[in-house]
C-alpha cells in the first residue's frame, strides 16, 4: 500500500510495499530465518545482517530528538531578552524566530525527498526547531502569561488521546484516508506561506492572524495535527511488521518529530485565540 507522506514514502517498508528490508544502497538482505546467524549482540557485524526497527528503536530516537528540541528551545528561551519588560526590542526574538522556522523548514524537505535517512540532518532539524519553538514560545508567553505550560500541557492530552484511540479502537488507516490528509496538509502549509507572502504587499487575508478566519485556521490546523499522529503510528507500525532495518527508526523520529511540533504550535494559536488580545 503505497504511501503519500513524502518523509516516509522515501522508505519501501513505510509504504507496505515490501516485506523484506533493503539497504540503502538497494539491494535486499537475506532472508529474515537467517538473521539470527552471528554472535549475539553483535547486531550481525561481518556477517552483513543489521538489527531491525522495532518499537522501542523507534520512542529512543524520537526521544533523543525531542530532548534536543527542548534543550535548544530552553537555552533560546534564556538567552532571548525578556519581552514583558517595558521598551525592550522584539528583534532578536524575531530573527531567532524566522531562522528557526525557515531552517526547519528547509532541512525537512531535504528529509523528506531523501531515499536514505540521515541521522545527523534529523538532529539538526531538531536544533532548529527548538530555535523556532523557543523564540515562539517567548514571545507568546510575554503576550499572554502562562499560555506556554497549557500549551505544552494539551500537545500532551492530545497526543496520549491520540495514540490511546489508535491502539483501542484499532484504527486502520485506509489509502483514501491516507491521500486524503496528506493533501490537506500540503494545501495548509501552502495556505500558510501564501498569507505570509501577502503579508509583505499589505494583501494578508488573515489566515495567519488569531482571529476571523485565522482562528478556523488554527481549528484546522489542530484536527490536521491529530490526523497526522494517526498516519505516523500507522506508518511506523508498517515500518516495524516490513522489519526495516533499525536506522529506519531515525525516519519515524523525525516524522513523529514534525508532527509534535506542528500540534504544539496549533495549540499555542488556539489558546491565544481564546485568550484574545
Amino acid at each position: 500500500m503505497h504511501s503519500n507522506n513524502p518523509v516516509f514514502a522515501r522508505s519501501e517498508g513505510f509504504s507496505g510495499r515490501q516485506t523484506t528490508p533493503t539497504y540503502p544502497g538497494g539491494g535486499a538482505y537475506s532472508d529474515p530465518s537467517t538473521w539470527q546467524t552471528g554472535g549475539p549482540g553483535d547486531g550481525g557485524v561481518g556477517t552483513g545482517v543489521q538489527e531491525r526497527m522495532t518499537i522501542d528503536s523507534v520512542v529512543l530516537r524520537t526521544a533523543t530528538t525531542l530532548f534536543l528540541l527542548v534543550a535548544v528551545a530552553a537555552a533560546t528561551w534564556v538567552v532571548l531578552p525578556d519581552l514583558s519588560e517595558p521598551g525592550v526590542s522584539t528583534g532578536s526574538t524575531m530573527m531567532a524566530w524566522m531562522v528557526g522556522a525557515f531552517g526547519g523548514l528547509g532541512v525537512a524537505l531535504v528529509i523528506s525527498f531523501k531515499k536514505v535517512i540521515n541521522p545527523a540532518l534529523v538532529l539538526v532539524y531538531a536544533a532548529l526547531e527548538g530555535l523556532f519553538i523557543g523564540a515562539m514560545s517567548k514571545y507568546f508567553e510575554a503576550m499572554w502569561p502562562g499560555i506556554v505550560m497549557s500549551a505544552v500541557f494539551g500537545t500532551f492530552i492530545a497526543f496520549a488521546a491520540t495514540l490511546a484511540a489508535y491502539k483501542f479502537f484499532n484504527i486502520r488507516v485506509t489509502p483514501r484516508f491516507r491521500k486524503v490528509v496528506t493533501i490537506a496538509a500540503f494545501g495548509f502549509v501552502g495556505m500558510v506561506m501564501l498569507d505570509f507572502v501577502l503579508g509583505f504587499f499589505g494583501a494578508s487575508f488573515g489566515w495567519n492572524e488569531l482571529n476571523g478566519l485565522g482562528m478556523v485556521a488554527t481549528v484546522i490546523g489542530l484536527v490536521l495535527g491529530v490526523l497526522m499522529l494517526v498516519l505516523d503510528f500507522d506508518f511506523v507500525e508498517r515500518g516495524v511488521e516490513a522489519g526495516l532495518p533499525e536506522r529506519e527508526s531515525w525516519r519515524a523520529a523525525f516524522g513523529l518529530t514534525v508532527t509534535l511540533v506542528w500540534l504544539y504550535i496549533e495549540m499555542l494559536r488556539l489558546i491565544a485565540a481564546l485568550r484574545g488580545e
